[in-house]
């Protein structure tokens, strides 16, 4: 197994879990267990907040991408390139380029992160932390920083204030 690597495999956007099961079922039907050994659909656990309430979702996290660890020969090549939904490999020309370690430690492993339905102009109520029971306008969002920007007036002035999504609600 120490020739194994990880590859990145190309489908129809909508078709990832098909494709693994048809990657997996290709596997046992012909007895491929020695040389592919495991495909995967990257997913995340994501915490949508709607309406003030939160529901887990799990989320594919590359929409239109199946991970493959196997060991690259021209039969398994052949076996994942030949399946339906699969686009190709990813890399220069019909070579596929392996995943480093480094580069699967994050696919595999996952992490939770918040989606909200809040946009620039929403009314927003903190409801913990410092700023509890602010009702305010939201300025800007940041998805990747999981904050929303609030105007608060300190001093007389307004001021920009990042608030996290956990900490606020639709007013």
């Amino acid at each position: 197994m120490s020739d194994a690597r990880w590859y990145v495999v190309h489908t129809y956007s909508g078709y990832e879990n098909k494709v693994k099961a048809n990657i997996e079922k290709t596997i046992e039907n012909r007895k491929l267990q020695d040389q592919i050994f495991e495909v995967a659909v990257p997913v995340q656990d994501v915490v949508e907040i709607k309406n003030g309430t939160r529901k887990q979702v799990q989320k594919k996290q590359f929409p239109g991408y199946v991970l493959v660890n196997m060991i690259m020969n021209d039969s398994t090549w052949y076996v994942v390139r030949n399946t339906r939904g699969v686009t190709g490999f990813v890399g220069p020309g019909s070579k596929p380029v392996p995943l480093t370690e480094e580069e699967m430690i994050p696919l595999l492993g996952g992490g939770e992160r918040l989606e909200v339905s809040f946009a620039v102009g929403d009314l927003i109520t903190v409801i913990s932390g410092v700023w509890e029971g602010l009702v305010d306008k939201v300025v800007s969002v940041n998805e990747s920083k999981q904050t929303v920007t609030v105007n608060v007036e300190m001093f007389g002035r307004e001021t920009p204030v990042d608030i996290g999504f956990m900490d606020i609600k639709k007013a």
